[in-house]
């Protein structure tokens, strides 16, 4: 378990990067990005933070920024990101919006910035890695992606940015809560940010200071934002003093059921028996264990209750008999065994990789695993069949070894992203939302 001692001096390397996004080339500007991410760079170079602000960012500018300060992030002992602008989460998966963003379809959201890999470049960071998101305005770049997807695509598409599972020693800071829309503000600055302004430079311990600006912001909106925040240390810090760190050993988190909310929500996000039943296991006495069995018993039930049953006796037909309309229910099950997923990535700015698992379907769901689930190299497959055979896979993965991962993360570092695509009797072909890469599926 990771502690933190104070001294008086700074620490030996604090690194930061403040972009602010305003000046869209397809949707409204937002008025206050720019001021927010020169007034936070200011602010965090008083602290000693060697900062760099990046305003009104397009692609090249973003991918840029985000490999310097990856860079940075190795040798150094604190990491701050700060980013103000448009963001959006597609298939489970976070993304920052650069400016020349135009999003017409699904291949459009490569163009944006994941951000899971800035998660995975604080993590470099000695002692503390903070990321602050002030990001979550109405997106009107989402929308039209929304309209031009389809209703049945585009439920990929949530509101606001999706909660990130927090690694150990990072603070990550939500300018309002998963799925909610943030108000950009009428000032010179965003409510979040203004009271980030407020209180970042107090002499106070960093948890507490994160916990003032959420209260100032649900006051100043009068309820209407209530900022999230994930704090994964033990330990005081202040940003004032330097920071060393100590392993205490024998100190173990006294309550089984802290995490328990945050996964009882992914599990409804995921909405399947199995991700239900997994809740069940990890929090067998936690407060949504109950909920979690009736969950599954009516999932069960349902699944009884539409399986078709065959009449008695044969209906007399007293004229030429009216086709039924097809039933949903019996046309997805046409899909229900083990299938094989293929997918290649091939090389870009990063080295190609390939693999290859057996994955279940079963009345519409899907289910596969690589690896061994939490463990390092190990990824979960879980996603929806549609009737028409319309397919998407939400993936979690942990990353494996560092020397061997494609982009260099720490071993065991928590990834998402979503697959697309249709099944066609035994055989279907998908897409890596995110990236280049194909997947194949063929029914064994």
């Amino acid at each position: 378990m990771l502690s933190v001692i104070v001294a008086p001096a700074l620490a030996e390397k604090r690194v930061a990067l403040v972009i602010g996004n305003g000046a869209y080339r397809d949707a409204p500007a937002l008025p206050n990005p720019h001021n927010d991410a020169e007034d936070v760079a200011s602010s965090l170079k008083r602290s000693g933070f060697d900062t760099v602000v990046g305003v009104d960012l397009d692609k090249a500018g973003m991918e840029q920024a985000t490999i310097d300060f990856s860079r940075a992030a190795r040798t150094s002992d604190i990491a701050i990101f700060y980013y103000s602008g448009h963001a959006m989460q597609y298939a489970g998966v976070n993304y920052l919006v650069p400016v020349d963003a135009k999003l017409i379809d699904e291949a459009d959201v490569r163009r944006m910035t994941r951000v899971d890999e800035i998660v995975a470049d604080l993590q470099q960071a000695k002692s503390l890695r903070i990321l602050v998101l002030d990001s979550c305005r109405d997106n009107p770049l989402a929308e039209q992606l929304k309209r031009s997807m389809g209703a049945t695509r585009a439920a990929s598409i949530q509101r606001g940015v999706a909660r990130i599972d927090s690694p150990e020693g990072m603070i990550i800071a939500y300018a309002t809560q998963a799925g909610r829309i943030a108000n950009d503000g009428a000032g010179r600055n965003s409510p979040y940010t203004a009271a980030f302004l407020k209180h970042i430079e107090e002499p106070e311990e960093i948890g507490t200071i994160f916990r003032r600006i959420s209260n100032d912001v649900y006051a100043t909106t009068k309820g209407e934002q209530l900022p999230e925040l994930s704090l994964s240390f033990v330990g005081e810090v202040y940003l004032r003093g330097k920071l060393d760190i100590v392993v205490q050993p024998g100190i173990t988190n006294s309550d089984p059921c802290a995490a328990a909310g945050d996964h009882w929500k992914s599990a409804e996000a995921i909405g399947t028996i199995s991700a239900f039943e997994d809740h069940l296991i990890r929090f067998p006495n936690c407060a949504f264990a109950n909920l979690a069995k009736t969950r599954i018993e009516s999932m069960k039930n349902e699944m009884v209750m539409v399986s078709p049953v065959q009449p008695s006796t044969p209906p007399i037909a007293v004229q030429p008999p009216i086709p039924a309309a097809p039933s949903s229910t019996l046309d997805v099950r046409r899909f229900d065994g083990l299938w094989t997923l293929t997918l290649v990535c091939p090389r870009s700015n990063v080295p190609g990789w390939a693999f290859r698992l057996v994955g279940k379907v079963s009345n519409g769901a899907f289910r596969g695993l690589r690896g061994e689930e939490g463990k390092p190299g190990g990824q979960v497959f879980e996603g929806t069949i549609e009737p028409d055979g319309a397919m998407i896979i939400f993936v979690k993965g942990w990353s494996g070894d560092t020397g061997s991962d494609p982009f260099h993360r720490p071993k065991g570092t928590e990834f998402h992203y979503g697959i697309q695509g249709r099944l066609e009797g035994s055989h279907g072909t998908a897409t890596r939302v995110d990236r280049d890469c194909s997947v194949k599926l063929a029914k064994q």
